[in-house]
């Protein structure tokens, strides 16, 4: 071989060889080790979900959390289509959702409860209004009882504020207050349950409901389950012992048991620590996180 071109190849191999062992390893924060973790649904769980991403990040900072609302529908309806790896809803999924999401992601749903829900009544902090009855709540958003003196209050003309068609809590209230009749003309409907609060706290008038977590700067009634039942308030033991009558489970869904990054969150979310952050939202931590 030339002696000359045998130098060469030398001066331009021993460069690389260096430069490849030197090559240092993926750092732990390595965007080549990061897991993205999609999350998406129920309008009444995205703070929660927020919340839980942001704190799951701060301790697991290979992770990235990405949490959207939409309704409980639409977090279904893209866990069917494989557009979220996590659905949140604040209903159960229908067996036919069950179905389609082993037709189009050859796996079964999985249905995790996550935290627990009051569906609150609001009012503004003005109205003497304390309590109402099942029965009263339905009279008034089925526009048979129109004027507060009608319920205790001081006379005035009652203000009906929900949540669009569309929302699964829409859809609870219409079936668990309204026995599935159907609200009157005159509501005002609201795209989300921030908007709901948010049109209470400004009208003396205003009646609204939705989850607990976000019943800021409003009062929130007692509710009693019948006119011979006592008011019962809609807090944490309630919830737990079952005896507030319009409470409920927030559920994650998946296609699929979890495994690898989404198992770790799901475990993170269902321990003590994860739990703590469904208080600290405003919502209850299940029963068992609790004890």
């Amino acid at each position: 071989m030339n002696r000359r071109f045998l130098t060469t190849l030398v001066s331009l191999v021993i460069p690389c060889l260096v430069v490849a062992c030197a090559r240092p390893e993926p750092s732990a924060n390595s965007t080549e080790d990061r897991q993205t973790i999609t999350v998406k649904g129920s309008d009444t769980m995205v703070l929660l979900g927020q919340r839980w991403a942001e704190m799951y990040m701060k301790s697991h900072p290979n992770a990235t959390v990405q949490v959207t609302g939409g309704g409980s529908g639409t977090g279904i309806a893209a866990l069917i289509n494989g557009t979220t790896q996590i659905c949140e809803s604040s209903r159960p999924m229908t067996d036919q959702e069950k179905t389609s999401v082993k037709q189009q992601r050859s796996a079964e749903a999985v249905e995790i409860p996550v935290a627990l829900d009051a569906l609150a009544v609001y009012l503004n902090n003005s109205n003497p209004v304390q309590t109402l009855n099942l029965e009263q709540l339905k009279q008034i958003y089925l526009g048979e009882v129109t004027d507060w003196k009608q319920v205790g209050g001081k006379p005035g003309k009652i203000v009906l504020y929900c949540r669009e068609n569309s929302s699964v809590t829409y859809a609870y209230f219409k079936e668990h207050v309204l026995t599935n009749k159907d609200f009157p003309a005159q509501y005002q409907a609201l795209p989300g349950t921030a908007a709901v609060i948010n049109a209470v706290t400004k009208d003396p008038l205003g009646v609204g409901y939705g989850g607990i977590g976000y019943a800021k700067d409003v009062k929130v009634i007692s509710v009693a389950k019948d006119a011979n039942s006592a008011p019962v308030a809609p807090s944490e033991d309630n919830v737990h012992n079952n005896t507030y009558p319009i409470s409920r489970f927030l559920y994650w869904y998946l296609a699929g048991p979890p495994t690898g990054a989404i198992k770790d969150f799901a475990d993170w979310v269902l321990s003590p620590e994860g739990q703590k952050v469904v208080t600290e939202v405003g919502y209850y931590p299940l029963q068992a996180a609790a004890q």
